[in-house]
């Protein structure tokens, strides 16, 4: 059997002191997230945070620099993640763009209204990014190649 994780790409936006998260469906209720998903065949792993932040959030977002890449095992469903965590900052905002389905809003939190929902984050990773971010945690993209 070959073992192959989930690639997921996340946005770290910040403005004024508040990160972009959205608020999805997921088959557990309502849950928080950063503007992430998964990485599409062929795409490149900054095109893909770009395309699911615009997907996510109606925002178009410009990646800066690498917060971090994150592995984790969801024991419950015997999946694991690797997801490519990236700040950077938001460069326009589509006010009547649909959302992608299963996501019920974007919203702007502090971190403190960010860890008060901790209960209700997808995974542990979305604290770990934001805390990451505040610890000052960045990397520059250099550190990823694309080959077509």
């Amino acid at each position: 059997m070959v073992w192959k994780p989930n690639v997921t790409v996340a946005a770290i936006a910040e403005r004024d002191g508040e990160f972009l998260f959205v608020e999805e469906l997921t088959e557990f209720g309502a849950c928080f997230n950063q503007p992430a998903g998964h990485l599409e065949a062929s795409e490149s792993i900054l095109a893909g945070v770009v395309r699911e932040t615009l997907e996510e959030t109606a925002y178009h977002f410009k990646p800066e620099a690498v917060v971090g890449v994150y592995h984790w095992h969801y024991p419950d469903r015997n999946l694991t993640y690797l997801r490519f965590a990236f700040c950077g900052t938001i460069t326009g905002h589509e006010v009547d763009r649909k959302l992608d389905k299963g996501i019920i809003r974007a919203v702007w939190y502090t971190p403190g209204e960010i860890r008060a929902l901790i209960k209700r984050h997808r995974s542990p990773l979305v604290m770990q990014c934001v805390d990451d971010y505040l610890q000052g945690k960045r990397f520059p993209l250099e550190l990823l190649t694309h080959y077509d």
